[in-house]
């Protein structure tokens, strides 16, 4: 999943040494935690005017901060502290105030729903790969295409791409790359054409997340919204960013190739030797390897049906939804891949043992994803029990209520980077600042769905060089292309991204 998405240990380079290295989202996390706890000492308490369900009560919602008192003794906070990670899983009561999304007053906004979401995504996603059928796919398709170095290279980006946009490829991209290097040398490029198809392609996927759980589902269950909110707006930003990374390698790929001293990377011993080797051959898929990627591609196809608000996609916001409008959320999404993992597995071949096995092991690879969520989910509850939420919200109102929609857009997407790099985990950030930072749209007149855009746009940039993310760093390694040199390369493209995003969250926010 993406860095973007899931926790992503560092990978020291060197591992004898004992300097700094920075620290992992759990230990931010946690750091945050006592600070914000600390916070709530001294920030004053305060709410927004609600109404009776707890919902902000339309035309007087800003402006109408009022000062309160939390009534909390020290033993109350200090069990709050206590109890952070468990309230952030189970949920607690919402008291009148600290709003932080559509929640009914007394109702529960625990972490649990999305918790179970990861873990049967996370079962899906290690089953399907499992089977051995999305392996032999790229495979095939990169044997059938070796002797068109520019369509096999567009052609994996873009698969990459779909991985990022839906699921949050990131980690299961490190596997492919004992097929991709020898197949770049073999179509006369170098090792950073190889990097730069697999980072770049799941990466700018990862950026323009559409339905990625990791990303847009965990942002859109913090800020209180339907996942399927802003999906057109998501879709348009993926068709423009995904050409533009695809032109950008090609170009590189191509002056490579016309002049191989003109490569970032320095040759390495034994290239000659994979050049060689090429991809070797690749069986036709079975029958088996078959309806297990037609039952991958249906799932993600139908989760998108699910979740959509097609009644509004097409009426317009105040269109009631329509019969056969499933309005699906997290238990029921957890559901489905549950049953479609087990699907999946008979259908594979991997047997009674294999199956169950691997469910474990799936739900096992995904739980530190979902422990990432419920710490950052913690923080929310204490915030929200001390009364300081409205606070913080009221502190940023006035300059927020003051800039157009445009600029309040552009600000979110600036915002958001160096949060990225504070927590590279893409489901941290997303649990920690969506609470905070999508209310702050109902000031500005921007959609949360739009607010939610700006963030992931902005952790996918910074989880394509971030060096805290395994993804990054274990991929350079398996390649053998040094840090440096991968910089120097990818630079263009991350100043054109920059740019790009902040054009398209403005504008989108503007409309």
């Amino acid at each position: 999943m993406s860095t973007s998405t899931r926790e992503t240990p560092t990978v020291p380079t060197k591992p004898k040494r004992h300097g700094f290295r920075f620290p992992s989202a759990f230990t931010v996390l946690f750091g945050v935690t006592v600070a914000v706890w600390l916070l709530a000492f001294i920030v004053p308490t305060g709410a927004y005017e609600l109404d009776g369900d707890g919902a902000p009560i339309p035309g007087s919602y800003a402006g109408s901060y009022a000062g309160v008192d939390a009534g909390l003794s020290f033993g109350d906070r200090l069990m709050q502290l206590f109890m952070a990670p468990i309230n952030g899983l189970y949920g607690v009561k919402a008291g009148e105030g600290g709003f932080i999304g559509p929640y009914e007053s007394g109702e529960l906004f625990g972490a649990v729903g999305v918790f179970m979401f990861v873990l049967a995504i996370g079962i899906f996603i290690t089953m399907s790969m499992r089977t051995g059928a999305i392996d032999a796919g790229i495979a095939r398709v990169a044997r059938r295409f070796q002797s068109r170095g520019v369509i096999v290279i567009a052609l994996l980006m873009v698969l990459f791409s779909l991985g990022g946009t839906t699921e949050g490829m990131a980690e299961e991209t490190l596997g492919f790359y004992a097929l991709v290097i020898p197949l770049a040398l073999s179509l006369g490029y170098d090792r950073m054409v190889a990097v730069a198809t697999i980072l770049v392609g799941a990466g700018i996927g990862v950026l323009a997340s559409t339905v990625n759980p990791f990303a847009t589902g965990v942002a859109s269950e913090a800020a209180g919204v339907s996942i399927g909110n802003g999906i057109g707006f998501r879709l348009l930003m993926y068709v423009v960013l995904v050409p533009v990374g695809v032109l950008f390698v090609l170009r590189y790929a191509k002056r490579v190739k016309a002049d191989p001293s003109r490569s970032r990377v320095t040759a390495r011993e034994g290239d000659a030797e994979l050049i060689a080797l090429g991809v070797g051959e690749a069986p036709a898929l079975t029958g088996q390897q078959k309806s297990v990627l037609a039952v991958v591609g249906t799932t993600f196809a139908f989760m998108i049906f699910a979740i959509v608000p097609w009644a509004q996609v097409i009426g317009g916001p105040d269109a009631t939804s329509y019969g056969w409008q499933l309005d699906w959320y997290f238990p029921e999404l957890a559901a489905l891949f549950v049953v479609m993992s087990i699907l999946v597995g008979l259908i594979g071949g991997l047997g009674e043992k294999g199956l169950t096995d691997t469910l474990v092991r799936g739900a096992g690879d995904f739980i530190g994803v979902g422990l990432i969520i419920v710490l950052a989910r913690g923080i929310t509850v204490i915030m929200s029990n001390s009364q300081i939420t409205d606070t913080v919200l009221h502190s940023m109102e006035d300059v927020v209520s003051g800039s157009s929609a445009g600029v309040f857009g552009a600000t979110m997407f600036l915002i958001n980077i160096p949060l990225a790099f504070l927590v590279p985990s893409t489901s941290g950030h997303a649990a920690l600042a969506m609470p905070i930072l999508a209310p702050l749209g109902d000031f500005a007149g921007v959609p949360r769905s739009m607010v939610i855009t700006a963030f992931q746009s902005a952790s996918g940039v910074v989880n394509l060089i971030t060096p805290t993310s395994a993804v990054v760093m274990g991929g350079l390694a398996l390649a053998k292309v040094r840090y440096d040199e991968y910089l120097r390369f990818v630079w263009p493209l991350l100043l054109g991204l920059v740019v790009l995003c902040t054009a398209f969250v403005a504008i989108g926010s503007a409309l």
